[in-house]
């Protein structure tokens, strides 16, 4: 574990998660891809990164006291310029924990989650499912040991219900299995990796 992934770890003990820009950059550190984004901690800061990442933009609160952002209006789409993201500062800015905002570029997809829990019996899991803040109506969810096999991680994916949605339902662009296995595969070696201290 190199110092940075050790720094963000023992940072986020006391809320016992990781808030979502220091999260991005742990996966940063591992090679995986994520978004663009800025961690704005003043009005000035949130101008200046919506520029920097391209209007529209998403806002998001970064708050250690807010684990679902979308329950308390700390999430904000399609935002289309400077004056309108100051506007988003200053609104969250007033929610509990307010430690700045998360402004992220906007992409367009198929929503899919990839997450991981450290199992008392079985050690490190992986869960990959369809939807985003949906999954918990959905339930629609594979899991799997970690590592997973790039063979495991396929088979994960195709086993949703939902796996029509991936395969370009309806004149939708189909999803990369391919790519999405293996981002399945490098994801649960950072998590295989990390399973001693977290």
């Amino acid at each position: 574990m190199n110092s940075k992934v050790k720094k963000i770890v023992d940072r986020s003990r006391a809320a016992g998660w990781v808030i979502e820009p220091l999260a991005k950059e742990l996966l940063q550190s591992y090679q995986l891809q994520t978004t663009r984004f800025v961690w704005a901690r003043t009005e000035s800061e949130a101008s200046k990164g919506g520029e920097a990442i391209g209007y529209p933009v998403v806002a998001k609160i970064v708050s250690a006291d807010v684990i679902h952002k979308s329950d308390v209006n700390g999430v904000l789409v399609g935002i289309g310029g400077a004056e309108q993201l100051v506007d988003a500062y200053r609104t969250m800015s007033r929610l509990p924990g307010f430690d700045g905002i998360l402004i992220d570029e906007m992409i367009a997809g198929t929503e899919l989650i990839i997450g991981a829990k450290n199992d008392p019996q079985f050690g490190p899991v992986i869960l990959t499912g369809i939807g985003g803040t949906s999954v918990e109506i959905y339930r629609d969810v594979a899991i799997r040991m970690a590592p997973v096999s790039r063979e495991a991680a396929l088979d994960a994916v195709t086993s949703l219900h939902g796996a029509g949605l991936l395969q370009g339902y309806r004149g939708r662009e189909p999803v990369n299995l391919d790519a999405l296995s293996g981002l399945i595969v490098s994801f649960s070696e950072m998590v295989y990796k990390l399973r001693e201290v977290v």
